[in-house]
């Protein structure tokens, strides 16, 4: 599974089971790693709002603990039931640091399927 209309399903289907009672903004994400894992997660929001996870550091999390510090992301689809939008910054700067050099960012911007790649959507990311 590589495509992105395959990962935006599997990130539709996870976001039907976040936890969102807060914000009511129920996000998925699927990411498929550079040896062909694929993992997913839901937003999971908390009554101290800093606990909260997003979808998308939720899947990466995952991916991390199922494959080692060495997971690379080949590609990552987001999407939130009845709204559109990329994922946020906590969020980009988590990707970048599993991401390759082209690796995919998948989401609805319009009602159309947008591809871009980490450094469009976080130019200057944070690095030690």
């Amino acid at each position: 599974m590589s495509h992105a209309s395959d990962l935006m399903t599997l990130a539709l289907d996870v976001a039907t089971r976040a936890y969102a009672p807060y914000s009511r903004y129920q996000v998925g994400c699927a990411l498929l790693t550079s040896t062909g894992g694929l993992f997913s997660g839901c937003n999971v929001e908390n009554a101290s709002y800093g606990l909260t996870i997003c979808a998308e550091r939720n899947a990466i999390f995952h991916a991390v603990a199922e494959e080692g510090p060495e997971m690379r992301i080949a590609s990552l689809a987001v999407v939130a039931l009845e709204q559109e939008f990329p994922p946020c910054g906590a969020c980009r700067q988590v990707i970048s640091e599993f991401a390759l050099p082209d690796t995919e960012i998948w989401f609805l911007k319009r009602g159309k399927l947008v591809s871009k790649t980490v450094a469009e959507l976080l130019p200057s990311t944070f690095q030690l």
